[in-house]
């Protein structure tokens, strides 16, 4: 079953600690400590698998995580193992409805922020008698989002456990009490030499009423690859968004105050190469499907050391290397700065980073109206005239669904696809703007 699942994975082999877990003890507790991008994800979801009964139709294994976008990526990885079993995720800003139906046919696995896993055991969504396992994903975080209280009522309920399994990317003085963790394996992998980024640290000088003219000038400099700009602020994410667009750079934004829609499509495109620039507060630094993250520039400096290691673990992630820009004024000193950053100088002629050879269409259907992405290949392929090359990622969501194609051609799959049905019903479809 593993080796099955790494190849749907199309990993070719574990790392240690990936290896360590799984060999742990299954009927011990586990308490999983590893860097942001060691690939903690694997390292439980891998044990899970092999606990799995395939004879069960409740819900076996609980996964709490402390943001929706986390819940997401936990439930992508699960169904491309395609293990057979049935995943699902519940999370706040979608649907209760559409989970509460969800849940009528329960999962195997169940992923979820812990304040809407909570709603549902207050309405008695599901049952929680077969529940043999449960993960506690980036627990630190989600004590530091304040989720104690709705893990502690969760946890109460769970009266079937059989293990539970605890991860965090930062080490912690003590495990609470209420998570009920007894008598734990530690794998402890935060000084791992192998779990380690490979990140250069580089500097850029600039003056304080310069900073956005020095980060302009840094994004040209890198051009047309995957970088993350980190802000302190949403403001400060807004106020480079509009300097970015004026200045003609193509881009988009993450940040808390966004509508969880657009923070879903800003990701997704992110990810499909529709844009390789995403300016963002650190909600993006943990928990994020965004792989392949040559730079991350810190536009300002985090307030603390475990920030800014969070931040930098978005890039170099499994045994990877990536660059780190700080863009520092002469008197901005932070204490966590252990290593002096290597000063870059930016070149005086600028030009704008090539446009992105891909765009992202959008389809209004989903996996509600049974869409999956096979579906939407042959529209694409078939009707949509486009050769295969020149489809890219697809993502079917609940309602909506998203494919990258290449950018010279969206204009004219639009047009073909006007009135073209899915499963014998005709769905809006233009470009995701």
């Amino acid at each position: 079953m593993i080796k099955k699942a790494l190849e749907n994975l199309k990993i070719t082999a574990l790392n240690e600690m990936q290896n360590a877990a799984i060999n742990a003890d299954a009927k011990r507790d586990l308490i999983l400590l590893s860097p942001t991008g060691s690939g903690k994800t694997l390292g439980f979801l891998l044990p899970v698998l092999k606990s799995l009964h395939p004879d069960v139709n409740l819900v076996q294994v609980l996964i709490l995580v402390p943001s929706r976008e986390l819940a997401l990526q936990i439930e992508q990885v699960f169904r491309t193992i395609a293990s057979g079993f049935k995943v699902n995720c519940c999370y706040g800003g979608h649907s209760t409805k559409i989970e509460k139906n969800n849940l009528s046919q329960p999962p195997a696995v169940l992923i979820g922020t812990p304040g809407r896993i909570a709603h549902h055991l207050r309405r008695e969504s599901f049952s929680t008698e077969a529940i043999h396992t449960l993960v506690l994903d980036e627990f630190d975080k989600s004590l530091e989002f304040g989720f104690q209280t709705d893990m502690t009522i969760i946890i109460r309920q769970l009266e079937h456990l059989g293990r539970r399994i605890l991860t965090s990317a930062t080490r912690m003085k003590e495990i609470p009490d209420f998570t009920g963790v007894t008598n734990p394996i530690q794998l402890d992998y935060l000084r791992n030499k192998s779990n380690t980024p490979d990140i250069k640290l580089k500097a850029v000088m600039s003056e304080a009423t310069d900073r956005l003219d020095t980060l302009f000038s840094l994004i040209c400099k890198i051009g047309n690859k995957a970088t993350l700009v980190f802000c302190n602020h949403r403001e400060a994410v807004d106020r480079i968004s509009d300097l970015l667009w004026n200045r003609g750079i193509i881009h988009d934004i993450f940040h808390g105050g966004m509508e969880q829609e657009d923070r879903e499509r800003a990701l997704l495109k992110f990810r499909n190469g529709s844009h390789r620039l995403l300016i963002t507060t650190d909600l993006a630094s943990r928990g994020l499907d965004i792989p392949e993250i040559e730079y991350i520039i810190h536009y300002q400096l985090p307030h603390n050391e475990e920030a800014f290691t969070h931040r930098n673990g978005r890039t170099a992630r499994m045994h990877a290397k990536g660059t780190a820009y700080l863009i520092l004024s002469e008197d901005e000193k932070q204490e966590y700065l252990k290593q002096k950053p290597e000063i870059e100088q930016l070149p005086e002629n600028l030009s704008l980073p090539e446009i992105t050879p891909w765009a992202t269409l959008y389809i209004a259907a989903g996996k509600k109206d049974k869409i999956n992405k096979v579906d939407i290949v042959g529209l694409l392929l078939k009707k949509g005239e486009l050769p295969k090359d020149d489809v890219g990622l697809i993502e079917v969501l609940d309602n909506t669904s998203y494919a990258a194609v290449k950018r010279t051609q969206i204009e004219k799959v639009v047009d073909r696809l006007k009135g073209e049905k899915i499963k014998n019903k005709k769905v809006k479809i233009e470009i995701s703007r």
